[in-house]
């Protein structure tokens, strides 16, 4: 079973956390820990810097968390199978790409599921996402690779 409460920590030390209404990189409403704002969302329509609650913020990324766990399951049941470490890797590289991005890591995804640690960090790092995210790709490739 994955650590969520590891993951939750990974992924606010990557993504950030604002405990109020912002534009993400793109320009779209975005709160929490990277939860892009979507209509039947209460904060819909809020303006910019409006805030939000700790515990709406910790809401939100729990929801979103199942999210990535459900997708990863359905599309991709053998990362269940993974160790813990690797698990919140794939969560991560997920919850940052979404689910349709993270499928065309092609070369990385079938490294990861036939347990070839050093080639799946090559390719993580082999990827324009690498370059987008910095030291978050270098990080999540050592957790694969000396997990």
């Amino acid at each position: 079973m994955m650590d969520r409460e590891k993951l939750i920590d990974e992924l606010i030390r990557d993504e950030g956390l604002k405990t109020e209404v912002y534009h993400d990189h793109l320009g779209y409403a975005t709160l929490g820990v990277g939860h892009l704002i979507v209509e039947g969302d209460e904060e819909f329509g809020l303006p910019v810097g409006t805030p939000v609650s700790e515990d709406k913020v910790k809401e939100y990324l729990n929801k979103d968390i199942d999210i990535v766990c459900s997708e990863l399951d359905r599309n991709m049941s053998w990362w269940r199978n993974l160790d813990d470490e690797r698990q919140r890797v794939m969560a991560n590289m997920c919850f940052n790409l979404g689910y349709p991005r993270l499928s065309k890591f092609v070369k990385f995804l079938a490294a990861m599921q036939e347990e070839d640690w050093s080639k799946a960090g090559e390719e993580m790092l082999d990827s324009k996402w690498a370059t987008q995210v910095g030291n978050r790709a270098q990080r999540l490739k050592d957790k694969v690779v000396n997990a």
